[in-house]
C-alpha cells in the first residue's frame, strides 16, 4: 500500500500521541524524536510491503500460462507467494 508522506506523518503523530497516554510508557527522548522514529519504522515497513507485493506479482507473471488478476486462482497464488516472501524476510 502506498501512503503519502503526509499520511505517514499523521500516523506517526497518532502513534506518538497514543503512546504518551499510556501510563506504562515513559519517553526517554522528546516527543518529536519519538515521532520521527515511528515515521522511519512505518516507512520501512511500507517499503518491505511494496517489495513483497512486487515479488509475489512477479512470481504470478512468470507462470507458464497467463493468470488473470482478480481471478480466484490469481488471489490464491498471490496470498501463497506473498506469505512465502514474508517468511523469507522473517516479518
Amino acid at each position: 500500500m502506498r501512503l503519502s508522506r503526509d499520511k505517514v506523518n499523521k500516523l506517526a503523530h497518532a502513534v506518538t500521541d497514543l503512546l504518551a497516554t499510556v501510563d506504562e510508557v515513559d519517553f526517554v527522548e522528546d516527543r518529536n524524536t519519538i515521532r520521527l522514529e515511528v515515521r522511519r519504522i512505518l516507512e520501512e515497513l511500507l517499503n518491505h510491503e511494496a517489495r513483497i507485493d512486487a515479488a509475489a506479482r512477479h512470481k504470478i507473471e512468470n507462470q507458464k500460462r497467463t493468470i488473470m488478476e482478480g481471478s480466484q486462482e490469481w488471489d490464491i497464488l498471490y496470498r501463497k507467494y506473498y506469505n512465502e516472501e514474508v517468511k523469507k524476510l522473517g516479518l
